[in-house]
């Protein structure tokens, strides 16, 4: 279990660059910018591709960190926690996917509703 701290302690937050294939990088820490930071910042170390990659995190999607994802590319952020109105204004601008609130097979898509497929393969509404 990845996010054993954070299921522990609820006191820090969890973030992961991932793929269609699953997890590619995984990281903790008390600061949701420091959590999307280390895995980004790693990905950039090892010369790991983001294309095509996506960000999951524990932590509310701010504007702050949408402008994170543009810089490095990334075009969708998933949480399990809420979105911020800037960070959906930036998103729709740069063309960010934006998914909040994803709890087991429940999730809200503010932006990007195109990128978003259920598992019958028809896109969501």
């Amino acid at each position: 279990m990845r996010a054993a701290l954070w299921q522990q302690t609820g006191g820090v937050h969890a973030c992961a660059l991932a793929a269609a294939d699953g997890i590619v990088l995984f990281a903790e820490d008390v600061g949701r910018h420091n959590a999307f930071d280390k895995v980004v910042g790693r990905a950039f170390l090892d010369g790991v591709d983001l294309a095509g990659k996506f960000v999951i995190m524990t932590g509310r999607l701010s504007a702050e960190i949408v402008s994170k994802a543009v810089a490095c590319r990334v075009g969708l952020l998933v949480s399990r926690s809420a979105v911020t109105a800037l960070a959906v204004k930036l998103a729709r601008r740069f063309g960010v996917t934006l998914v909040g609130f994803l709890r087991g097979r429940r999730l809200n898509v503010y932006t990007g509703f195109e990128r978003v497929v259920l598992e019958t393969g028809e896109a969501s509404p």
